[in-house]
C-alpha cells in the first residue's frame, strides 16, 4: 500500500546526491538490528551507533523514501494533545514529565541537526497557537496556565498582540519557544550518514521477510541473505501490520499538504514562526529557507492516500484558500502537493519500547503529530534498555500500557 501521493517537495532539495547503500547479501551478526530506514529507524541508528552498539539497520526501498519524504519537518514539542488534556487522563507528574522529555527531545533534535555533515535547513523558530474560534479561548487559557505553572517558556498573547503582528486577527494564542524547522529528508540522509560513519551497517533494498526466534535472539529473514541478532527494533512507520504484536491498535488517517512557490516577501510573517491552531483537524502553516510557505491539514479518517490528482488539487486548493485567509496580500501559487497516510494512537502517545510479549524485541513508532520529537524519544528509551539505564517516560509510552480516553 502506497504511503503518498502527489508531488513531493523534499526529496528535491538536496544539493548533494543522496549516499547509497548495499542491499544485505549473505548472514550479518550484530547485537541489533533496525528495521526501517526512516525518521525514526534513523533516530535509533544514530543513537545507537554514538552509544557503541554494535547494530544494522535495513530498508526496503531507500532512506528517507517513505513517510519521511512527505514530512513537513516541524519539531514542535507541543503535543497534538496539550498537557491540561495529558494531565486529565493521566498524573499530572506523568503529563509533566512527558511533555518535559519532549521538550528535551526537540532541543535535541535542534542540536543534532545543527551539527550533522550534511545540510539539513535547520532553523530554531518559535511557534504560534491560536484559538480557531472565541469557543476554544477557555481550553487555550487553561493550558497556557500549566505550561506557565510547570516552568515551560510560554507566552500569552490576545487580539490585538496577535494583530500587531500578523495580518490577521484571532481571538488568543500561545507562543512557545525552543521548537524548530528543518528539511525531513535531508536530515533522515544525514542522520544515516552520521551512523554509518560511527559503526551503523546500512542495507537498501532489502526488506524484511520474516523475523524467527533463535538460541541468543534472532534471525531476521530477507531476500538474499539474513541477519542474527540478540534485539529486533522496528521502525517500520505508517506500515504497523510489520511490526506484529497485539499492542498496536494505531487510527490511520490521511493527511494534505502543499508547498509554494517562492513568494516575493516574508516581512508579514512575524519571526517566520511555525503556526497551527485549537481546531481538529488543524491547519497548520510554516516557511522555507528559500521563501516558500508550507501548508498542511484536512486530515480525515482514511488510510489509503487519496489517488486521483482532481480529489488531490481540491484539498490543495482549501489549504491554499486557508493560507491566503490568513495572509491576503501574499502572492503563493502551489508548486507541489500531496496526500499521505499518517498514524496515531487512541491515547496520543507513541508505541515506544519493549513487547513484553516478545523480549528482545522494540517498537519504535511515533505515531502523532509529533512524529521527530517521538521518534528521538523511542530510540534514547530503546538505546537505555540496551545499556542497561532506566529511563524515565519509559513506563508512560510502553506498548502495553493501559489507554485512558477523555470522551
Amino acid at each position: 500500500m502506497g504511503l503518498h501521493f502527489g508531488t513531493l517537495f523534499w526529496p528535491g532539495t538536496t544539493i548533494s546526491a543522496s549516499t547509497r547503500y548495499p542491499a544485505l547479501k549473505g548472514l550479518v551478526n550484530a547485537r541489533a538490528v533496525i528495521i526501517g530506514g526512516g525518521m525514526s529507524g534513523a533516530a535509533c541508528g544514530y543513537m545507537l551507533a554514538r552509544s557503541g552498539i554494535d547494530a544494522v539497520l535495513i530498508e526496503q526501498r531507500s532512506i528517507a523514501s517513505g513517510s519521511s519524504a512527505a514530512n513537513t519537518g516541524l519539531l514542535q514539542y507541543s503535543n497534538d494533545t496539550m498537557l491540561s488534556e495529558f494531565a486529565e487522563r493521566m498524573d499530572v507528574r506523568q503529563a509533566v514529565k512527558f511533555y518535559r522529555a519532549c521538550k528535551q527531545a526537540a532541543e535535541k533534535l535542534c542540536v543534532i541537526a545543527g551539527n550533522l555533515q550534511r545540510a539539513t535547513d535547520f532553523k530554531r523558530r518559535n511557534s504560534l497557537y491560536y484559538a480557531s474560534s472565541q469557543e476554544d479561548v477557555p481550553a487555550l487559557q487553561r493550558e497556557y496556565a500549566m505550561l506557565r505553572q510547570y516552568g515551560f517558556d510560554a507566552e500569552w498573547w490576545d487580539e490585538s498582540r496577535i494583530a500587531e503582528h500578523f495580518p490577521f486577527r484571532r481571538a488568543a494564542a500561545i507562543v512557545t519557544r525552543g521548537d524548530g524547522e528543518v528539511n525531513p529528508y535531508s536530515f533522515v540522509q544525514a542522520l544515516a550518514e552520521d551512523a554509518c560513519r560511527n559503526g551503523l551497517g546500512i542495507y537498501e533494498n532489502t526488506a524484511m521477510l520474516s523475523v524467527e526466534p533463535r538460541s541468543g535472539g534472532y534471525r531476521v529473514m530477507t531476500e538474499d541473505g539474513a541477519i542474527d541478532a540478540e534485539h529486533v527494533i522496528y521502525a517500520v512507520g505508517y506500515a504497523p501490520e510489520l511490526a506484529g504484536g497485539r499492542w498496536l491498535q494505531p487510527i490511520m488517517n490521511r493527511s494534505f499538504a502543499i508547498v509554494t512557490d517562492p513568494v516575493q516577501s516574508l516581512s508579514a510573517w512575524h519571526e517566520r514562526f511555525l503556526m497551527w491552531e485549537t481546531a481538529r483537524p488543524y491547519l497548520y502553516a510554516r516557511t522555507t529557507v528559500d521563501n516558500r510557505i508550507v501548508v498542511g491539514g484536512l486530515d480525515e479518517n482514511v488510510r489509503q492516500p487519496v489517488l486521483s490528482e482532481r480529489e488531490l488539487r481540491n484539498r490543495s486548493m482549501r489549504l491554499l484558500s486557508e493560507l491566503h485567509k490568513l495572509f491576503p496580500g501574499l502572492d503563493a501559487r502551489i508548486r507541489y502537493e500531496w496526500c499521505a497516510t499518517f498514524g496515531e494512537s487512541a491515547d496520543g502517545l507513541p508505541w515506544l519500547g519493549e513487547d513484553p510479549d516478545r523480549p528482545g524485541q522494540y517498537y519504535c513508532l511515533g505515531y502523532g503529530g509529533n512524529g521527530s520529537i517521538y521518534s528521538l524519544l523511542g530510540a534514547e528509551i530503546i538505546r537505555d534498555r540496551l545499556l542497561g539505564l532506566d529511563n524515565p517516560i519509559a513506563s508512560i509510552v510502553r506498548p502495553d500500557r493501559p489507554t485512558k480516553v477523555s470522551p
